[in-house]
């Protein structure tokens, strides 16, 4: 595990840093990747000492914050939330990959006694993009329409002030949609 180490308003000890290093040693069950950074944070302002941790591990970024009087107990805080976190995460994975069905189980018998069909998936809602709904007639809406490459286009009736859709049609005229 690496340790990158930032001290805004106070100088980071050595001492500090071997605190945080034996505290993270003793997590090394939970963090087996080599490729573990963990960044800390210490900040002084006015009585409060504020230790901050960062760890970056997988794909995933684990932080906690805590305040004391004391630093020493503000990192000991902070680095026992990270390894919630990381059991938490870890936790997970471990569920999502015993969860999954074995392929044993799936799969058909090698001589073809059991065959398996398979089943279609439901169709999905992807959710494209957002964009806002201009207050416009139906036939400024069929002109944009028009040199656009969308299919359709969602509008305010100016006049109505109701929302309506405009679609291209296969035959190359516009169809209205209105409440």
């Amino acid at each position: 595990m690496k340790f990158e180490y930032t001290g805004r308003h106070m100088d980071v000890t050595p001492a500090i840093r071997s605190h945080v290093e034996d505290h993270f040693q003793k997590l090394d069950h939970i963090f087996t990747d080599p490729t573990v950074r963990a960044h800390v944070i210490l900040e002084v302002e006015k009585n409060r000492q504020i230790g901050e941790v960062l760890v970056h591990w997988r794909d995933h970024t684990l932080t906690a914050k805590d305040t004391n009087a004391d630093m020493y107990q503000a990192l000991t805080r902070a680095i026992s939330k990270i390894e919630k976190q990381a059991l938490k995460l870890k936790k997970k994975t471990i569920d999502r990959k015993q969860g999954a069905k074995r392929s044993s189980l799936v799969a058909p018998e090698p001589d073809g006694r059991k065959a398996v069909e398979a089943s279609p998936r439901p169709p999905r809602i992807i959710n494209a993009r957002r964009y806002a709904v201009k207050p416009m007639t139906p036939e400024e809406a069929a002109m944009l329409l028009d040199d656009e490459p969308n299919q359709f286009l969602v509008f305010r009736d100016a006049d109505t002030d109701h929302l309506g859709v405009i679609y291209k049609r296969k035959d190359g005229n516009f169809g209205l949609i209105e409440p």
